[in-house]
């Protein structure tokens, strides 16, 4: 792989104007691509082959005037008033009917004929159908339903709208320019130098906007839901910043070693390039990985981000040594560009001198070493207690009660929670399907009666037949909130009581009842993922430690490395479980309520994470196994690698933290949790797990580290990633040009 590498890299440096030329037009084909065949984005998150799925889309087929969006209008009077006197209902009738008359509505329904007046009179509630479902549902369409009631709240009255007609895609504003702008910071800091710095940011520039133009040009024939996007930005550009900062590191120090621009940017792809490539790859086969959990939007979320990380390698390989080549030595600090490079790899004087002068890498793994046994112990247990919130994790799809303070989705939340009880912002809606509309009434019937006997439901609506009379169904209101674990208590006992009555979806009987509704969705989303996390779980760790295996040539790393990564996911999930479940410092990442954790972010996380904990285990743990290689005793090297990676893996880590942290400061909780888990993760696992805790174990482990049982070592292939037989390679055709020259000169 090196030698490969090698070639490309020296190929794209001499063609560096064709390959810049290919990058700009393939980008701009991307973009043109993606104005033309950008399709909608889906706000539902929806599993087929569950309850809830199949009696929606059995509701589309044979009631299709129930299934499309609803809404849901709040009406509130001034205190010490009532909607019940002759002025309140002309107001609330007047909300009615603008309701009505709005595009795209099939009908909005009086509150005084549904009895959805609060007992003290001062709330009311109108319920409206859209035609739609929620993904079609117009802008336009939004705008005007959100502007309803303008003439009631002139007179006094409180009007909010709500419900899931007004569940819409993520906004990405210019807060993620933050996270950007500190990472620039962080490379100018690291490399010295503003033409390393801009020009490493214009390449993982370059590679996110062509992975992302890429993306919204397939999505008019591939469904992506909301946070799609939004996931493939923020790992495109953490990712891509790392990559080319880890190649263009290599190469500054090929070039303060004496290399000639061209051979030290050949040599970078050849090095530090095998490695961008290997951990790109694991990134990638962990995300889509997420295909074998069988979720078909947790499936399209887990391509797109992995389809962005694939382009970002493919840039760092490619397109950073083609401008390393109109950079020429100016990627040097000043200090050391006027320095003439000697065309070999002996050490130079600024080598010497960097190296008379001992970085802080070098320093940090010599004390970590002598203090070996405490930092372990500590560093475990640390990480263990981090952990312990996670056994109360609790998962849910997001609702409007946790929506930003101020939104008009929250403001109506809270009057209806406030005016009827939780319960009202999640109602089950039970589905009654026979083959006559007499047994279909029947059952509704009976259904409903054993029902509202159940601890937790506060009503049952009447029943709601379709045109002919063959579906029927029935809103049952809760007493808990849509996320509340009573509720999903509720969703178990109704189902149980269903299938007692021999009326369950899956009974072959004459008439069927299956219960859905948002809340329900949501429920059986969390059940599914949360039976398919210990097997992704189990999934990645056997994979990572098949793949370090593969490229390091030993077994203990490879644990050693896997059991790190599991302490990385587990503080990560105790502590985003302490913010944003339980509440703790919420107030820090601008949150406003507590709550369960969006369903798909355990799993999501420990993909994500998996790939770049392999990231930082390679980047630094190549270069321990290399001077292993070399002679150096197991704790030189272990000293060596630190000392050489500490300060890139350094700054990656504050660069990946800077770009996920720039996501928390948006207002959508789900980004703000899944930028905030990521960013605390990254911190952990670099930090605390690969520079404290490996070198710790690594030197603990001395020579054991890298053995590989025989038949082990035969069967594996050698994938370099090192470089090793590149240097040999390089080596023997130097030793051959200096016996020709000295032959040539006899």
């Amino acid at each position: 792989m090196a030698t490969l590498l090698y070639r490309l890299g020296r190929t794209a440096f001499r063609r560096r104007h064709l390959v810049v030329a290919v990058w700009l037009i393939a980008l701009v084909a991307l973009g043109a691509a993606a104005l033309a065949f950008r399709g909608p984005t889906a706000s539902n998150f929806s599993i087929p082959g569950t309850e809830s799925q199949a009696a929606l889309d059995q509701l589309q087929e044979q009631f299709p005037e129930a299934s499309g969006a609803g809404g849901t209008i709040i009406v509130v009077a001034p205190e010490g008033q009532q909607l019940t006197t002759e002025d309140g209902q002309t107001a609330v009738l007047s909300v009615v009917a603008e309701a009505n008359e709005l595009p795209g509505v099939v009908g909005a329904l009086s509150p005084f004929q549904t009895g959805t007046v609060s007992p003290d009179g001062r709330y009311a509630l109108i319920n409206v159908q859209f035609a739609d479902p929620v993904d079609e549902v117009t802008t336009e369409q939004r705008d005007a339903y959100e502007a309803v009631g303008e003439p009631a709240r002139d007179a006094g009255y409180q009007v909010a709208t709500g419900g899931e007609v007004l569940n819409t895609e993520p906004h990405v504003g210019s807060q993620e320019a933050i996270g950007v702008a500190i990472a620039l910071v962080v490379l100018i800091v690291t490399f010295g130098s503003l033409v390393a710095a801009g020009m490493t940011m214009l390449n993982a520039l370059i590679g996110v906007g062509a992975g992302m133009a890429g993306l919204f040009a397939l999505s008019g024939v591939v469904s992506l839901t909301s946070t799609a996007p939004v996931l493939a930005l923020m790992l495109g550009l953490a990712v891509g910043i790392d990559y080319s900062l880890f190649i263009t590191s290599r190469h500054r120090q090929n070039m303060l070693d004496g290399l000639e621009p061209e051979e030290a940017a050949a040599r970078a792809v050849g090095t530090a390039g095998s490695a961008v490539v290997f951990a790109g790859a694991t990134v990638v086969i962990a995300l889509a990985g997420l295909a074998v959990v069988g979720i078909p939007f947790l499936t399209v979320m887990g391509l797109a981000a992995a389809g962005t990380v694939s382009v970002a390698v493919l840039v760092a390989i490619t397109l950073q040594p083609a401008l390393l080549g109109y950079a020429g030595r100016r990627v040097l600090p000043r200090r050391f560009r006027a320095a003439q490079p000697t065309g070999n790899t002996e050490k130079t004087e600024n080598t010497e001198h960097a190296e008379n002068s001992e970085t802080f890498g070098f320093r940090w793994a010599r004390l970590i070493i002598k203090l070996r046994i405490p930092v372990i112990l500590l560093g475990v247990a640390g990480l263990g207690a981090l952990a312990i919130p996670a056994a109360d994790m609790r998962i849910a799809l997001p609702d409007a009660s946790t929506a930003p303070v101020g939104s008009t989705e929250r403001t109506a939340s809270d009057l209806i929670s406030e005016g009827f009880g939780p319960g009202f912002n999640g109602r089950l809606l039970m589905v009654v399907s026979g083959d006559s509309a007499e047994s279909a009434t029947a059952t509704a019937g009976q259904v409903a009666t054993t029902v509202q006997g159940l601890d937790g439901v506060v009503a049952v609506t009447p029943p709601q037949p379709s045109q002919d009379g063959q579906t029927v169904i029935l809103a049952v209101i809760p007493t808990a909130g849509p996320t509340d674990a009573e509720t999903e208590e509720l969703v178990e006992r109704i189902r149980e009581e269903i299938a007692v009555l021999g009326l369950s979806p899956d009974d072959d009987g004459a008439v069927q009842v299956a219960l859905t509704g948002a809340t329900a969705v949501g429920i059986d989303v969390s059940d599914k993922l949360s039976d398919a996390m210990p097997v992704y779980l189990l999934l990645v760790v056997g994979l990572s430690i098949l793949l370090l295996m593969l490229v390091f040539r030993s077994i203990l790393v490879p644990v050693k490395a896997a059991a790190g990564f599991l302490l990385t996911v587990g503080a990560a999930f105790g502590i985003t479980v302490a913010v944003f479940q339980w509440g703790w410092l919420s107030g820090l990442v601008g949150l406003d309520t507590a709550g369960p954790l969006v369903s798909f972010l355990p799993i999501l996380l420990i993909g994500i994470l998996f790939g770049l904990a392999m990231d930082y285990e390679v980047f630094l743990v190549s270069r321990m196994r290399e001077d292993f290689v070399h002679g150096d005793t197991a704790t030189q090297a272990t000293i060596n690698g630190m000392g050489h990676g500490a300060r890139v893996v350094t700054a990656a880590a504050l660069i990946m933290t800077a770009v996920f942290g720039g996501f928390i400061l948006l207002d959508d909780p789900v980004i703000k949790s899944m930028g905030f888990a990521l960013a605390i993760g990254v911190l952990i696992d670099a930090f605390v797990v690969r520079m404290t805790i490996v070198p710790a174990v690594m030197s603990l482990l001395g020579n054991a580290a890298w053995r590989l049982p025989r038949p082990l070592a035969r069967i594996l292939p050698n994938v370099d990633i090192e470089g090793e037989q590149l240097r040999v390679r390089l080596a023997a055709e130097r030793e051959a040009q200096l016996v020709s020259t000295g032959t040539d000169r006899a």
